[in-house]
């Protein structure tokens, strides 16, 4: 015993002594070459929809292109003293898709106010029961809302399950065939939350007993799509949300005296308010000053117990509503064009006033600006609702003052109007947005737009762990969801600007919104339409930015004179690429400057040089750029001066030091 535990220590003594003279196979942080990507992931979900003829390398909606529609009819009732809403709805499902389907999902997004749900990072101000569902029949068949759970091998039964739960499913006996519709009819009831405790967005849905602000407040379809089928990821808060378009017939029964705001077109105005507030709600078209529809100590509606406001909304993906019995109510006007003056509304409790003191101003120039910018705003009307949420969308109504309300009328042209999927995606929708508020903002103070610097910000935070590509699910993005969503389009685009030009981005975008209109572009359907538009292959560019988290961190190495030309070593110690763009000033003199076909005059002594992306694909890291300007002496030479390409450390950018 005693020699075998002598031969083992002696072997593993051995073992030990051969592993400390091992040398590691790599000694540096940095490596001397890399490997470019040159091509973007094509994921199950693109690979199906392109296999199917939905979508292709165009960008554009395939031959085959569908989607699903979903008409609703809704009578709900508020009971201020109960905070509680009683609906019944009617869905008519228009099942465009060549797929049978053997079950219905659906999007019960109250149910995230009950105490056994998962939530990402909001808080709901009250615990509730949730979305309370009632009754459920699909054609003329009542659905067992108490059925047993399903089991392998149980045959097809119409059955309801995870009625608790953000997201549902109705099982089918018999399946809904392609190119086929049927109705659903849903009872329910759901109480809104209120509070001080309520944090995050649609967290909290009331002022007490005498302000209401539902939102995603009644069963819904989960989306239909060529891309995975249904739409299933549960609602945890943060994300938003991802619908089919259709139209809504909405009617909604409050006590009077109680002033209703919503999605849509009010049918019904002479039924509800007072002949003097016909009369000012008549006017609010005919001047940009705002009209005072309903004041403060004017009489809300006509008399009686109860009052219906009816409102009709067509191509809009959701519907979402204020009531009060302390609103005022103001109006005004936007000049769309090619379509004329729109009302503006705004809803808004007296004591919040101040918030509002220049709503309208804003949003009228967000509506005429972005209307100019990218596409005419498609609605009939736009309300400004106050309540608890202040910063939140839905088509024609955002839950906003003030502070948010350029942001929020953005959103009128995506998600409203471009139905991208906020769930997976939110960069699409949130991203582009803030790119688009940076214009507004300039063209709101009189100033030309300056995306300078903001592509060289991203070489700061580039690098974190906590940081998700802007292709991981928006849904799971934990506490990276901000600036995955928000932060990083408008430093991606930046970047783009600073390859092709702002306006060539902007103009390609303008396009893609036309192409896109009340359809459903997915981010691959983004990036070869900016390809096509913009003329060149920029799939390296996309991989970087939307499936890592990579940088450039460009550098000057050094900088040498030989036989008359001046060699710039650039290098670039990120993963990846951009092109090489050399700001070169010259000293005062006589001597002529030689054209080069890669360089830009700016002004007598000052040239940008260019070198395309493509001279980094052989996998070095270091490129020797030829500057061949003639006997002009260089006084000093800058690599990204406009800062468009991620860049941490900017101080080696400069020549001489």
């Amino acid at each position: 015993m005693r020699k075998i535990l002598l031969c083992f220590l002696m072997s593993t003594s051995v073992a030990l002594a051969q592993q400390s003279e091992l040398k590691p196979l790599r000694t540096s942080i940095e490596t001397s070459d890399r490997a470019i990507r040159q091509d973007v992931p094509m994921t199950n979900s693109i690979r199906k929809a392109f296999a199917e003829g939905t979508r292709n390398f165009t960008g554009k909606p395939g031959p085959n292109y569908w989607q699903m529609e979903t008409d609703f009819t809704i009578n709900a009732s508020l009971d201020p003293s109960t905070q509680t809403i009683t609906g019944s709805e009617k869905i008519l499902v228009h099942n465009n898709s060549k797929d049978d389907l053997n079950a219905i999902v659906l999007r019960l997004d109250h149910n995230i106010f009950r105490a056994d749900v998962p939530r990402g990072s909001s808080t709901p101000a009250e615990q509730t029961e949730g979305m309370i569902v009632t009754r459920i029949k699909v054609g003329d068949q009542e659905v067992d809302l108490d059925a047993a759970p399903v089991r392998r091998n149980d045959p097809p039964a119409l059955r309801a399950y995870n009625l608790t739960k953000t997201v549902a499913t109705i099982s089918l006996a018999e399946p809904i065939k392609a190119g086929s519709t049927v109705e659903l009819e849903i009872d329910w009831h759901t109480k809104l939350p209120g509070g001080e405790n309520g944090r995050g967005h649609r967290m909290t849905q009331r002022f007490d007993s005498t302000l209401f602000q539902p939102t995603q407040w009644f069963p819904r379809l989960a989306k239909y799509d060529d891309l995975r089928g249904w739409e299933t990821s549960v609602y945890l808060g943060p994300a938003e949300f991802f619908n089919n378009f259709g139209k809504f017939d909405v009617s909604l029964i409050v006590p009077a005296g109680w002033i209703v705001s919503g999605t849509g077109v009010l049918q019904n105005p002479e039924e509800v308010l007072t002949s003097q507030a016909l009369a000012n709600y008549a006017k609010v078209l005919a001047s940009d000053e705002e009209t005072t529809i309903v004041g403060e100590n004017d009489p809300k509606t006509t008399s009686g117990a109860e009052k219906t406001w009816r409102f009709v909304a067509d191509k809009v993906n959701d519907f979402a509503w204020a009531t009060s019995n302390k609103f005022i109510w103001k109006g005004t006007r936007a000049n769309i064009p090619g379509k004329g003056y729109v009302p503006i509304y705004m809803v808004y409790i007296p004591e919040r006033s101040q918030y509002f003191e220049n709503a309208a101003s804003r949003t009228r120039h967000a509506l005429e600006f972005y209307s100019q910018l990218w596409a005419p705003y498609p609605f009939p009307q736009l309300t400004l609702q106050d309540g608890p949420s202040a910063g939140m969308e839905y088509p024609m109504v955002i839950n906003s003052n003030q502070g948010a309300a350029d942001h929020e009328t953005a959103h009128q042209w995506w998600p409203m109007m471009l139905g991208t999927n906020e769930t997976r995606y939110g960069w699409m929708d949130e991203g582009f947005n803030q790119y688009m508020n940076i214009l507004s903002g300039a063209d709101s103070r009189g100033q030309d737009y300056n995306l300078d610097g903001l592509g060289q910000r991203y070489g700061q935070i580039s690098g974190s762990e906590d940081e998700a590509p802007m292709m991981w699910s928006a849904n799971d993005a934990g506490s990276g969801y901000g600036f995955q969503t928000y932060s990083k389009t408008p430093l991606m685009l930046s970047m783009l600007g600073g390859i092709v030009g702002d306006e060539a981005v902007i103009n390609a975008m303008k396009k893609y919104t036309a192409t896109w209109a009340f359809k459903h572009p997915s981010p691959w359907d983004y990036m070869f339409f900016m390809n096509h538009e913009l003329g060149q292959n920029l799939e390296w560019f996309w991989y970087y930015w939307l499936f890592t988290t990579e940088s450039v961190e460009g550098s000057i190495q050094d900088v040498k004179v030989s036989d008359g030309k001046t060699v710039v070593t650039v290098h670039q110690a990120g993963q990846m690429p951009s092109p090489i763009v050399l700001k070169v000033e010259f000293e005062e003199g006589n001597e002529a400057i030689k054209k080069l076909p890669n360089a830009e005059m700016i002004d007598e002594n000052t040239a940008l040089v260019t070198w395309p992306v493509t001279v980094w694909f052989d996998g070095n890291k270091t490129y020797k750029a030829v500057l061949d300007f003639g006997n002009r002496k260089i006084k000093q030479i800058t690599l990204d001066p406009h800062g468009r390409f991620p860049d941490k450390v900017t101080e080696d950018n400069i020549w001489p030091r």
